[in-house]
């Protein structure tokens, strides 16, 4: 019998695990794998281990709900946002950020590339459940950053205008996560130089490159940047604290959503 490395009892060859040193039993392997999950990261949410689940689970669904737009355009007309739709179908504010142009496919794959790269960087240092929750709110700012600022018709011909334009595209969610690292990156003391410059990049593209919604890059960008800064300021020994903080900016959001829609009143005639 051969003992076990951590606990010092003898093991058996078939309850044997192969560890750094020696072996240890597979009584003690599993309690090191349940003390592994509960470890918490610098900024209070669960160590993400391993492959960054969130963010692929993010880029799969885009990348289904772009082949189901291939085969049905009910797809696109179903989950894309207008602000004009924000009253009957307020789910748009979130769907949208999963739908991208059926007819290129390098709107998808810009997108998903950035949300890979980014990703990988935040899923670990925020754990899983606040990186979906910043993506999540920023996607949502994204959509109400466009709604805010998207121009109305004056007259019962003055259309097409911004308001009845819809918009697809996980870009304003994406933007929401590249100003989070740099806002993380800050409270770390670690440079964001190469960041900045990719987000000053695609910030003058949204203005020069035809239809694209500059409005829903702002959005995202500075729900993002309050998101990461609420949890940020609050730290690991509030993590609670975050988690309100976020439901706050959520709430926010829906608030001046709802006061824009309704302050807008469409001519007719």
């Amino acid at each position: 019998m051969v003992s076990c490395q951590r606990c010092g009892r003898p093991t058996c060859a078939e309850c044997q695990r192969p560890a750094a040193v020696g072996v240890q039993c597979v009584d003690c392997v599993a309690a090191h794998r349940k003390e592994s999950r509960s470890l918490v990261s610098i900024f209070g949410g669960r160590v993400a281990q391993g492959r960054p689940i969130v963010t692929i689970t993010l880029i799969a669904i885009c990348v289904v709900v772009w082949i189901g737009q291939q085969l049905n355009d009910k797809v696109t007309a179903d989950l894309l946002y207008a602000p004009i739709l924000s009253g009957q179908d307020p789910w748009r504010f979130i769907t949208a950020a999963f739908v991208h142009s059926p007819s290129s496919v390098f709107h998808l794959l810009f997108n998903m590339y950035a949300l890979w790269i980014v990703g990988q960087y935040l899923e670990p240092m925020l754990g899983r459940a606040r990186m979906l929750a910043l993506y999540l709110i920023s996607a949502f700012g994204g959509s109400v950053g466009y709604e805010l600022l998207a121009s109305t018709p004056s007259s019962p011909t003055d259309y097409p205008t911004g308001w009845v334009t819809p918009t697809v595209g996980a870009s304003g969610a994406v933007f929401g996560l590249f100003v989070a690292v740099v806002v993380l990156n800050r409270h770390l003391g670690l440079s964001s130089g190469p960041m900045i410059g990719l987000i000053v990049i695609n910030g003058v593209l949204g203005f020069i490159v035809p239809d694209v919604a500059w409005q829903a890059h702002l959005g995202g960008a500075i729900t993002g940047g309050l998101c990461a800064g609420a949890i940020a300021l609050l730290g690991r020994n509030r993590a609670q604290l975050q988690w309100a903080a976020l439901a706050a900016i959520a709430v926010l959001l829906v608030a001046a959503a709802y006061i824009r829609f309704e302050s807008v009143h469409l001519p007719t005639g």
